[in-house]
């Protein structure tokens, strides 16, 4: 047993964004991850309405929807600190297992830094940043970062009647992408093939966002890189995603998190030495560029003419069974508790820093 003191890790999960049921895996996963010997669990749920309520150590009690409405509430008071959520235990650092809005997008994060509290990953603006893919593409391409073309239209352009399919078509091809531009995997986005496609697509789209992208296809593999750290962030062997296009069109909701068969996870992927080079220069460099901190996943597109494109950053990545990040890692000797606990005290030492 350690002689030091336990670390309480204050879990935040579920939320009001699309993924809040995969919000639910991922802590679950960290949660058993946890090195209980150094490491006191918390378990705090914000339910789809947005109320923050307390779980305790209990991850079970989260499997049934009915049993996580009746937790308690918490009422949030940012003049306690660390005592922010009224629990009679002091939270040392918050784990935010957020995925997408209200959570991913800086929003979390800035709450828990105005009570001056202690949190993994990304700061407010590196997640600002990375949740919206139109600012995320401006950012990159300004940097000579690789980015497929891409145009941006919003609510105010759907209700003008300013959104056409031929001057699209025209522009950047068909399939193309239609894709909320805040939201993460792959929810409400769409490949896009004819007429009709398009304006099913733009419908679902903007049920999530009141701005989108349409984005040009890039055929080629999707690799993924998993960064960790800093002030010297190190990328991860690349993995590569195998989507089994018989069932689905690219690597969809249901093909990431509920079809068995939907695509394979390749890690490392099969890339010679110059490749893995490229990709893992290119993913720190992303990082920094976004002003990430602690991790992220960066997502590409690799041509078949050797071109290497940035799909989009990931700032809070799943951590599922079959979640990339955690398997970059283990690939590389870095175990999923070991990911875990160098997470936490990355979140510690920037309190440190500018606490």
């Amino acid at each position: 047993m350690s002689s030091h003191p336990k670390i309480t890790v204050g879990l935040i999960c579920g939320g009001q964004s699309p993924e809040h049921e995969i919000s639910l895996f991922s802590a679950k996963n960290i949660f058993n991850a946890l090195d209980k010997e150094k490491f006191i669990p918390e378990i705090i749920y914000i339910d789809k309405k947005g109320n923050f309520r307390y779980a305790q150590n209990n991850m079970d009690i989260l499997s049934s929807e009915e049993n996580r409405n009746n937790l308690p509430l918490l009422s949030i008071t940012p003049g306690l600190g660390k005592n922010i959520f009224g629990l009679s235990i002091s939270i040392d650092i918050i784990f935010p297992v957020l995925h997408g809005l209200m959570g991913e997008d800086g929003t979390i994060q800035g709450l828990l830094k105005l009570c001056n509290i202690p949190f993994v990953g990304n700061d407010v603006l590196g997640s600002a940043v990375c949740m919206d893919k139109d600012v995320t593409k401006r950012l990159l391409k300004q940097a000579n970062i690789d980015v497929a073309e891409f145009l941006v239209f919003t609510r105010f352009n759907l209700a003008h009647h300013q959104i056409h399919f031929e001057e699209i078509t025209a522009k950047l091809k068909l399939p193309f992408f239609i894709k909320p531009a805040n939201t993460g995997s792959s929810i409400g986005i769409h490949k896009v093939k004819n007429k009709q496609d398009f304006d099913a697509a733009l419908d679902d789209a903007f049920k999530y966002d009141d701005k989108i992208i349409i984005e040009k296809f890039i055929p080629g593999r999707e690799i993924e890189c998993a960064v960790l750290g800093d002030d010297e962030p190190i990328s991860s062997q690349p993995g590569e995603i195998i989507v089994h296009h018989e069932s689905h069109e690219f690597y969809d909701y249901q093909a990431k998190y509920f079809d068995e068969n939907g695509a394979s996870v390749i890690v490392p992927a099969q890339l010679n030495q110059s490749e893995i080079s490229r990709f893992q220069q290119l993913a720190v460099e992303t990082f920094k560029i976004l002003c990430c901190s602690g991790l992220a996943r960066v997502d590409f597109f690799y041509a078949p003419n050797g071109r290497i494109v940035v799909n989009e950053v990931n700032t809070l990545p799943g951590f599922t069974n079959i979640s990339m990040y955690p398997h970059c890692w283990e690939a590389g000797g870095i175990s999923y508790p070991q990911l875990v606990e160098k997470l936490i005290l990355f979140g510690l030492k920037k309190q440190r820093i500018f606490g």
